[in-house]
């Protein structure tokens, strides 16, 4: 158990079947809005563990919006744990994926796919983006309505800074409620996405990070570099930051 930390459940909250958030105590070293941690489950005196992005502000106890993958070697143990139960967190958080890393800009665009929102909850939680944007723009596409998560918070955001932060659900099964139909990448195309969020993404005021799932980061990618959004990297700064989470 070399680099993990005993850790107790302290909180559980579960959005929908196969979807929740736990709360846990642990001592780690500190991390930054954006990293992640890997879970971990003692098996026959080995540690299986998987990668997790934190959605807790810094210095606050840890948390991990989760999926459950049905049939999986992981997961389906991990929502069998209640309140009071015990596994290991790795000790040193780890990931690039942070507000450090990105460019001066006046508009943020958070684009996600269902447990790839638990990063940028972090970084809302953090403060750092209404200190660095002038906008904010999250967006979050699921399956279902029942997979909408945090929306009350993010309402609470919404209404404490009105005009500088908007939320955009989209929802791609058959039944959408309130939220946008489709998937975050046909909204892009069709106009309803930007025109949900009231501002234009723009090469030379917006800067998108993109979390979730791997085909939607490329297809969406594409689509931001035909409006002349390119990938940002350190010795070539663009406008478009990633990381494969879902």
């Amino acid at each position: 158990m070399n680099g993990f930390a005993e850790a107790e459940i302290i909180a559980r909250q579960d959005w929908a079947p196969g979807l929740m958030t736990l709360t846990v105590a642990a001592l780690t070293e500190p991390f930054v809005a954006g990293q992640f941690l890997n879970l971990g489950l003692e098996r026959g005196g080995e540690v299986v563990k998987r990668p997790y992005s934190i959605a807790a502000a810094p210095g606050q106890p840890l948390q991990f919006y989760l999926k459950e993958v049905r049939g999986g070697g992981f997961t389906p143990e991990i929502f069998r744990l209640g309140v009071g139960a015990q596994l290991l967190v790795e000790r040193k958080p780890q990931g690039f994926f942070t507000l450090a890393y990105v460019p001066p800009c006046s508009e943020m665009w958070f684009v996600a796919t269902g447990t790839g929102l638990g990063p940028f909850i972090a970084m809302l939680r953090s403060g750092e983006p209404f200190q660095r944007f002038e906008r904010v723009v999250l967006v979050h596409g699921v399956r279902a309505p029942a997979e909408l998560s945090y929306t009350e918070e993010l309402a609470q955001w919404a209404a404490r800074y009105p005009g500088r932060f908007t939320h955009v659900s989209l929802v791609s099964g058959p039944v959408a409620g309130a939220a946008l139909a489709g998937r975050v990448t046909s909204a892009l195309v069709a106009g309803t996405l930007e025109a949900s969020a009231g501002v234009r993404l723009d090469p030379e005021r917006s800067h998108v990070m993109l979390c979730g799932n791997p085909q939607m980061i490329a297809e969406f990618t594409q689509l931001l570099g035909d409006r002349g959004l390119r990938k940002h990297r350190v010795r070539t700064p663009g406008h478009v930051t990633s990381e494969k989470y879902w």
